[in-house]
């Protein structure tokens, strides 16, 4: 099945030919990962908590050269230029607006008002409640075997909680990467799947080689969950770096996180009392020590040594678990044609009643 499409209540919200999403995964999802995930049928998110404002529109701006498909562009809600970032989406007529971390209520509205599609990424039941009572118009709900920061529910328990709490699409995320997965979202009620380690290992993706092939070499015990980085529980492959972290005594961490945070605090245009205030509305009411609410503010610099400057000894790699069964680098054409196969497969062999 060549032209394999399943139309559910996401992509006829967003108008995509698919029901996929490549996530935004800071320093990995640039304008050419993005427009070909939107070329190949899925909603491509650009990562845009690691640019500038200025970086951030001529990125939309190539994305928008690239391709004439749907796409989004993730943003923090914490961040201090939150709204400027929003108008900024808005003024570029981008389809999508996806955040990591639920959006106030008056920033839903902006968006909604100008026709912008509002999705945020929630890890628990409450929080998509929450997002859906101020006007959310899908959710992306990530189970704990998610890359990135996450939580400790399976998907395989989240995702049907939260297609029952709200009446709005859910698309699940952690632990998908092929087209059974999809078949099994869809099962649980869900109206697609994100995907952001899937993603990365494509040939679009502009993550170094090196990195790659440590991503592919990856069995699923190499992928760790360790709050060392910033004091949250962070899933990532397990490194000399996050062994270092845990290691660490906390004056060692501190000048550490110090010296990581100047270099992203010159990269990002960011004052030092900005940093201080975006690390610890990171917290989420934990007990964090000053190292870690400057590594939560400068995370995106550990990202950058690995996922940029292919410096795996230095860096973090966020991982889901799926990376310990991911053996390949197709394009992003290639991966959702693939994924849309297999799942049109599945559905046409599964068992009828009787």
């Amino acid at each position: 099945m060549s032209d394999a499409t399943l139309e559910t209540a996401f992509t006829k919200l967003v108008g995509v030919r698919h029901p996929l999403v490549q996530t935004g995964m800071g320093w990995v999802a640039g304008p050419r990962l993005v427009s070909a995930s939107a070329n190949a049928g899925a909603l491509g998110i650009l990562a845009s908590a690691t640019m500038t404002l200025d970086r951030l529109r001529s990125a939309v701006r190539e994305v928008k050269s690239r391709t004439d498909e749907p796409f989004g562009v993730n943003l923090r809600a914490d961040a201090g230029d939150a709204r400027d970032r929003v108008r900024l989406i808005i003024d570029e007529g981008v389809r999508v607006a996806s955040f990591a971390l639920a959006p106030s209520r008056d920033l839903i509205a902006e968006l909604k008002d100008a026709g912008v599609v509002v999705i945020p990424s929630i890890g628990a039941r409450r929080h998509a409640e929450k997002v859906a009572a101020w006007g959310a118009d899908a959710v992306i709900v990530q189970g704990g075997e998610g890359g990135g920061h996450t939580g400790d529910v399976a998907t395989t328990v989240l995702l049907p909680q939260v297609v029952d709490a709200v009446d709005i699409p859910v698309i699940g995320a952690g632990g998908f990467h092929d087209g059974r997965g999809l078949v099994a979202a869809l099962a649980y009620g869900a109206a697609g799947v994100a995907m952001g380690t899937r993603f990365l290992l494509t040939s679009d993706s502009t993550v170094p080689d090196a990195v790659k092939a440590r991503y592919l070499a990856a069995t699923v015990k190499d992928v760790t969950v360790t709050t060392a980085v910033d004091g949250l529980p962070h899933r990532m492959l397990r490194t000399g770096l996050v062994d270092s972290l845990e290691r660490a005594g906390r004056t060692r961490a501190l000048v550490q996180a110090v010296r990581r945070a100047a270099g992203f605090r010159k990269l990002s245009g960011l004052s030092w009392p900005q940093m201080v205030r975006d690390g610890l509305a990171m917290k989420h009411g934990k007990e964090l020590s000053w190292s870690q609410v400057l590594l939560a503010a400068n995370t995106p610099m550990l990202l950058k040594a690995s996922m940029v400057e292919g410096r795996t000894d230095l860096g973090v790699m966020a991982s889901g678990q799926v990376a310990g069964v991911i053996e390949d680098l197709p394009s992003c054409e290639e991966l959702v044609a693939r994924v849309m196969s297999e799942a049109r497969h599945v559905l046409d062999t599964l068992p009828t009643p009787g």
